[in-house]
């Protein structure tokens, strides 16, 4: 389904019980809403379940221009306002926790629990000459020059060769991903510098990293941990960037305890 939000038209599903507490899950950078699919076959019977196609990516509208995370937010906003949702749980991963932060500082209104997962506060100073070339590399050559090196910093090589099924729809969602919509958000995530004002968030959050995560590091989110009050940290052994799949069972049990918890 798709509505409009913020100018823009965003695509999203919303499932599960019509009474139950609602969770919000934003995807990473290169994929889309279907990245969360192990977490809706674990969380449909018992939460209300909103899962949306970030500007740029999915089925959501691709304006070809710089995008920010305040406006990232305003499109999170908008949709759960067009559904007319008051507040909701928050999940992000990726490039989704960057947009979680900063719709729990912006909106804390609306987030009842946050969790960041395989993802970071701000970017280490040569990670603007990074993107800039990535973007080249995109507008250049298509989509496809980035499914090899990204599947390499998504999934351990074991995973890799024994779950070829999981991991080809991941090749195809990067595949698939609008060359506006990734020069968009990379150009937001270049320029995300949030870690002095985590203090500020005021939800309940629960930060999840793979213990071999090269992009996002354990550090990384041991720093979001130590500067959001209260933030608990579970590091998941034997995954890299994309947790939530590579170990979809112990993401879910720590999702699932985290929610009930609240």
């Amino acid at each position: 389904m798709k509505v409009a939000a913020n100018g823009i038209e965003v695509n999203f599903t919303l499932e599960g019980p019509e009474d139950a507490p609602v969770v919000t899950f934003s995807h990473s950078l290169a994929t889309d809403l279907s990245m969360w699919a192990p977490q809706g076959e674990a969380l449909r019977d018992h939460f209300r379940l909103l899962f949306y196609d970030t500007r740029g990516h999915g089925a959501s509208d691709a304006p070809d221009a710089a995008y920010s995370f305040d406006q990232l937010t305003d499109d999170v906003r908008e949709l759960l306002r067009a559904l007319n949702i008051e507040r909701t749980h928050f999940v992000g991963l990726s490039m989704g926790g960057m947009i979680g932060q900063t719709l729990a500082l912006r909106h804390p209104e609306v987030v009842d629990g946050l969790v960041l997962s395989s993802t970071a506060s701000a970017m280490p100073p040569a990670a603007p000459d990074m993107w800039k070339e990535r973007i080249a590399t995109v507008r250049e050559r298509g989509m496809e020059a980035m499914v090899g090196p990204t599947i390499e910093r998504w999934f351990t090589p074991g995973f890799i060769a024994k779950h070829d099924n999981v991991v080809e729809p991941v090749r195809d969602m990067i595949r698939a991903t609008p060359v506006a919509g990734f020069a968009g958000c990379g150009q937001a995530i270049m320029n995300l510098n949030l870690t002095d004002k985590l203090p500020g968030i005021t939800a309940p959050t629960l930060v999840m990293v793979g213990e071999e995560d090269p992009g996002t590091p354990v550090a990384a989110h041991e720093l979001i941990r130590d500067q959001v009050p209260g933030a608990k940290l579970i590091v998941l052994p034997s995954a890299m960037h994309l947790s939530n799949i590579e170990q979809a069972d112990k993401f879910n049990a720590a999702l699932l305890d985290f929610l009930n918890g609240l």
